[in-house]
């Protein structure tokens, strides 16, 4: 586990000890809304792009990516532009999002929405339910396997889908279970932060098929998500693309209309 990701997780258990203390599990629970949870899943095989857009402020590689863009406008503005789902950072410290811009857009946006944040304990999972998510990401390089399976199985049991984000084959291995929908290539490098198509390339093969396959990081270029798309993918989870220009929403259409005149 690379040392960014090791600081992530230890200020994430920190973080999560503080807000047991001002909000119990139970109170947590009783909170959930009464609402259907939106397939992220199904949104990718039925939606022409297959793209996770993302709403990220700044990241530890890149510093502030876009620090105007608002929670209220941008995922919504993706989905009409045509992808499957919205990704919300709501971690704080090292992403500069919030639970409350993920609540924001759940208020504005129709489609499904992954909260993307550092989940190491059950009271992480119960609280992306409660804030309005559809789908929470796992990360196999910062859990253990049995630890892996009994959130996914938490996430499975409260309606939500599970996104199991990986690095390499060994992770993948280790991981896998019958909790998780959604198998996420994660093509950056957590040690040297350099990104890399290829690692999804590699690793397509040796995910089961009966799991929907979802490359992320670094993809720019529609032409990328078709070559992706040959191999076997079908979610595709672009990160920064997009909030790193002056108009996300715009951007977003462009490339969605790009990759629609290549298709």
């Amino acid at each position: 586990m690379s040392n960014i990701l090791d600081k992530i997780i230890a200020h994430k258990l920190q973080e999560t000890a503080a807000r047991k203390e001002q909000i119990s599990i139970s109170e947590l629970e009783k909170s959930i809304p009464e609402r259907s949870i939106i397939s992220l899943k199904e949104s990718i095989k039925k939606t022409e792009s297959g793209i996770i857009a993302e709403f990220k402020r700044r990241s530890p590689s890149k510093g502030l990516i876009n620090g105007t863009a608002l929670p209220s406008e941008v995922p919504a503005g993706y989905l009409e532009a045509g992808v499957a789902g919205v990704s919300i950072l709501t971690d704080e410290e090292f992403f500069g999002g919030t639970n409350e811009d993920l609540k924001t857009a759940r208020s504005f946006a129709k489609g499904p929405i992954l909260r993307k944040d550092f989940t190491v304990e059950e009271y992480n999972v119960v609280e992306a339910r409660a804030i309005g998510a559809d789908a929470i990401l796992l990360i196999a390089a910062a859990l253990e396997p049995k630890q892996l399976k009994n959130l996914a199985k938490l996430a499975k049991e409260l309606g939500l889908e599970v996104l199991m984000e990986i690095h390499n084959k060994e992770e993948l291995n280790r991981s896998i279970n019958e909790y998780v929908d959604l198998v996420g290539v994660n093509n950056r490098n957590l040690k040297t932060f350099e990104v890399s198509i290829n690692t999804s390339i590699e690793l397509e093969k040796a995910i089961p098929n009966e799991f929907l396959k979802v490359s992320e990081s670094g993809i720019s270029n529609p032409k990328t998500i078709l070559e992706l798309r040959e191999i076997g993918f079908s979610g595709f989870l672009i990160g920064e693309n997009f909030m790193k220009t002056n108009n996300p929403i715009q951007a977003c259409k462009e490339f969605v209309s790009m990759l629609k005149n290549l298709g």
